[in-house]
C-alpha cells in the first residue's frame, strides 16, 4: 500500500525568497516560513514559532520570487523531503524541508486561484 506525504502550512515568510538556477536552467526558490501556535495557560498567553524551510521549483518558483517578500502571509502545500550533505569536518548532516507544489498568497488582496508548479523528475516519488 502506498504511503502519504502531504503537508499544508500557513505562515509568514521569515526572509525574502532566494532564487537560483540549476545547470539545466530550472529555477528553484528557497525561503523560511514561520508557523506560530498560541495558547493560554496559568501564566498568560504563550506562543511558539516553528521555522520551516520551503523549496519551490519551476514556474511556482518564479511566482514566489516575483511576488513574495519577508513577512508575506501564505498558504503552501507540498511534501516533506530530507537531504544530507558532508560538512567541513566530513560529518554527514541531515536537514528537512518542504518541497511545495501549491502556494496561495493570503496578504491584502486574496487570490482566487491556487498556484501550482511542476516538480523536476528527480523529485517525483
Amino acid at each position: 500500500m502506498p504511503g502519504l506525504n502531504r503537508v499544508q502550512l500557513m505562515g509568514n515568510l521569515g526572509k525574502d525568497p532566494e532564487a537560483r538556477f540549476t545547470p539545466t536552467g530550472k529555477q528553484v526558490v528557497k525561503f523560511s516560513l514561520a508557523v506560530s501556535k498560541r495558547w493560554k495557560n496559568d501564566s498568560g498567553m504563550q506562543e511558539h514559532t516553528e521555522w520551516i524551510n520551503i523549496e519551490a521549483w519551476g514556474r511556482l518558483a518564479e511566482i514566489c520570487n516575483e511576488y513574495l517578500r519577508k513577512g508575506s502571509f501564505v498558504f503552501v502545500e507540498g511534501r516533506i523531503k530530507t537531504d544530507k550533505y558532508q560538512d567541513d569536518s566530513d560529518v554527514t548532516r541531515y536537514f528537512t524541508k518542504v518541497v511545495i507544489n501549491q502556494m496561495q498568497m493570503l496578504d491584502k488582496k486574496p487570490a482566487d486561484d491556487v498556484i501550482t508548479g511542476e516538480m523536476p523528475a528527480e523529485y517525483e516519488a
